[in-house]
């Protein structure tokens, strides 16, 4: 009997039905000799750091750097009761070996290798590895079942990633929290992305705007333009000088160009998309791809190739017929498809494209969730627009001499729509419109002919802004997390930029949740919290460039080209280096993590405002010595703790009427307490009895 994991029991029970293990237990399916369980993802994952010591439960500068020598795991809390199914199905004398079937990626193996460790299992295992969950996908992937060795460079990758993770999260958080007094989260490929964010939102308040002028002419109905001119005064001569003259073509070039067909999409490319289109995070695109991907309609969505095998030509041929038949966008739709134009095994790695599947025919696309359509839908007309004929177009530049000045005129010609029509009936039929990402200056051009003259043509000025960087979005912050560090990094690395596309998402989730970040509609804006973590970080915690090469080193050891123990020493080497270089906050930044203080008065002293600590209520002037104490024997000796209350009310008016102190005898009284501060060390203090005095 084989023991089949999956990572999710949505998965689980899809395998089941199809290898025939129909019989439902607890836990998990039973039938056709098989037992088919799952796991909540990540069912174990690596020990908090005071599992290696009690010590280190509390978060103190001299522990650090905390350096694993042995790595120990733990069993997720909430999670116990689906492990201890896995690890008893484990130990059943009726299974002889198991068949690894979480997802076909990095985390999957991870997922499922801890399981098996943390069991103590030794049985023989054979990987699952489909890239849909089609019926006909999982029997074939059963019918071709591969050796679970031969993902064991894979594990390592996947180990590799989780430890440097640890190492420098655990140490990095600890010593910067420590060292400003915050819980400042620290993360191999969180602080970089955090870095590009603040880098972006100091470029635009740093910018300045500027005004700039532009003078046209009209030569036959025709908007011709001057360069950008710096100020009005010379855009005025210009026109003057322009207005009512004669104008004359002096060239007129006309150039054929392609537009080819977009790529299909990988997950970063689908996510990029929907948020333009959608405006869905990273994360909600990446949920929605997920379960459409469970419910079969689409390939895996984890990936990072935008290219499908030559062998799954009929496939794709056949699924762009039944996205025709079941997903319309519109009449120009009817195409024959370049198939070969989206094949190259050479550029699928693990898993190819996102494409939809032959479960359409099944399914009523109305049906489904309206969010989950809409992804359904982007991957439909993408595999349509990337297998349609190129957009063709002529475009025309026109030059025109006027009064010894040169005027451009640009404009197009459509020759042929290709995939654009297809894009265009789709994005017709949203209901949302996006901004049109046309450029301007692209309407048809009269005929025009070199020599060409003329006269009185008429002239105007209008005037420009410059405009600052925009504010990251998901979409473009995704494009610069892929290509960050390309530029210092070898072309031919297996992997550059920024985390994986199945990472990517969560990054950002995890920088919005810690509140480095918050969302402004469309716009990712870091906030005062993340704009200091980045200042107080050295270069090596925020450079692209070098977690860029982790991220391919990590890819080098999944191909078997790059041995872990390695990568880890360097990982290792530079968690030490950052604490030893780290050792004092810097003088300048102390204070960037203090709590807001509101002041309780001024100081009778100095003058300066007087704030609450934890134990007293203190001068902020620091040369200053005054200081009042909660725990004031004054106070304490009547009964009473001074509140922060009762010493505002002294600090403004250098008394405050206290009702139930309590005399030696036990006996409860009021009175007024005066500040009787003489300047000595300990401020003093009276008991005043109006009431007396008056009788």
């Amino acid at each position: 009997m084989k023991l089949v994991i999956a990572e999710k029991p949505s998965v689980a029970l899809s395998i089941a039905s199809v290898i025939g293990a129909n019989t439902k237990q607890d836990g998990y399916m039973e039938g056709n000799g098989y037992l088919v369980s799952w796991c909540y993802g990540h069912l174990v994952e690596l020990a908090d750091a005071a599992a290696y010591n009690e010590r280190y439960a509390k978060w103190v500068k001299d522990d650090l750097p905390i350096l694993p020598e042995l790595w120990q795991y733990a069993v997720t809390r909430d999670k116990k009761k689906q492990f201890d199914i896995l690890a008893g199905l484990m130990k059943d004398k009726r299974v002889q070996s198991l068949v690894c079937a979480t997802d076909a990626g990095r985390e999957g193996e991870l997922i499922f290798r801890l399981v098996y460790e943390k069991a103590g299992c030794k049985k023989p295992f054979e990987r699952l590895w489909i890239s849909s969950m089609e019926d006909k996908a999982i029997k074939d992937g059963f019918d071709r079942l591969k050796p679970g060795a031969d993902y064991d460079n894979l594990y390592a990758s996947a180990l590799c990633r989780s430890q440097a993770d640890w190492l420098v999260g655990i140490n990095a958080t600890r010593l910067f929290s420590v060292l400003y007094g915050a819980v400042l989260t620290v993360g191999r490929v969180q602080s970089p992305t955090l870095a590009m964010l603040t880098e972006r939102a100091a470029q635009i308040a740093g910018f300045k705007k500027e005004k700039y002028y532009k003078v046209h002419i009209n030569p036959g109905d025709t908007d011709a333009v001057s360069e950008n001119i710096k100020t009005k005064a010379e855009a005025d001569k210009l026109r003057a000088a322009c207005d009512k003259q004669q104008a004359v073509c002096r060239s007129v070039k006309t150039e054929k160009k392609t537009v080819n067909p977009p790529r299909l999409f990988d997950l970063t490319a689908l996510q990029r998309e929907a948020n333009k289109i959608y405006g869905y995070t990273a994360q909600q695109t990446l949920d929605y791809a997920q379960s459409l991907y469970e419910k079969k309609l689409i390939t895996y969505p984890r990936t990072d190739s935008q290219y499908l095998t030559a062998d799954m030509g009929d496939t794709a041929a056949k699924v762009i017929a039944l996205v025709k038949e079941k997903i319309l966008f519109g009449e120009r739709s009817d195409f024959t498809p370049d198939i070969l134009r989206v094949t190259d095994d050479k550029k699928v790695s693990d898993h190819h494209a996102i494409i939809p599947t032959a479960e359409l025919m099944k399914t009523s696309v109305e049906a489904i969730p309206e969010a989950e359509g809409n992804i359904l839908c982007l991957i439909a007309a993408r595999l349509l627009c990337a297998t349609a004929a190129p957009h063709v177009y002529e475009a025309v530049t026109a030059e025109f001499d006027c009064a010894k000045n040169v005027f451009t005129a640009k404009g197009r010609t459509v020759i042929s729509d290709g995939w654009k029509s297809i894009d265009a009936s789709f994005r017709n039929g949203l209901k949302n419109k996006p901004d049109s990402e046309e450029k301007e200056g692209e309407k048809t051009l009269p005929l025009l002919t070199e020599g060409q003259i003329f006269d009185s043509v008429d002239a105007a000025v209008s005037e420009h802004t410059t405009t600052p960087p925009k504010a990251y979005t998901e979409d473009t912050l995704l494009a610069a997390m892929e290509r960050a560090g390309n530029e210092d990094t070898d072309a031919d690395a297996e992997r550059r930029g920024l985390g994986t596309p199945a990472t990517r998402a969560g990054i950002i989730e995890k920088l919005v949740q810690k509140g480095f970040v918050k969302r402004e509609k469309r716009q990712l804006i870091p906030t005062d919290k993340g704009i200091n973590l980045i200042k107080v970080l050295p270069e090596n915690l925020t450079s692209p460039k070098l977690t860029a090469e982790w991220e391919n080193a990590l890819t080098e050891i999944a191909k078997g080209k790059t041995a872990a123990p390695e990568f880890m020493a360097g990982i290792a080497a530079l968690t030490r280096s950052l604490v030893q270089d780290n050792a004092t906050p810097a003088d300048n930044l102390k204070e960037l993590f203090a709590p807001a203080r509101k002041p309780l008065g001024v100081c009778p002293r100095c003058g300066t405002n007087v704030y609450e600590g934890k134990r007293n209520f203190y001068c902020g002037n620091r040369e200053c010595r005054f200081v009042m104490w909660k725990d004031d024997r004054f106070f304490t000796s009547k009964g009473k703790t001074l509140t922060a209350e009762l010493a505002g009310k002294l600090l403004k008016d250098g008394k405050a009427a206290v009702k139930g102190l309590t005399s030696k005898a036990g006996k409860p009284y009021d009175a007024v307490v005066l500040l009787a501060d003489t300047g000595e060390k300990y401020v003093n203090f009276k008991l005043d009895f109006p009431d007396k005095k008056d009788g």
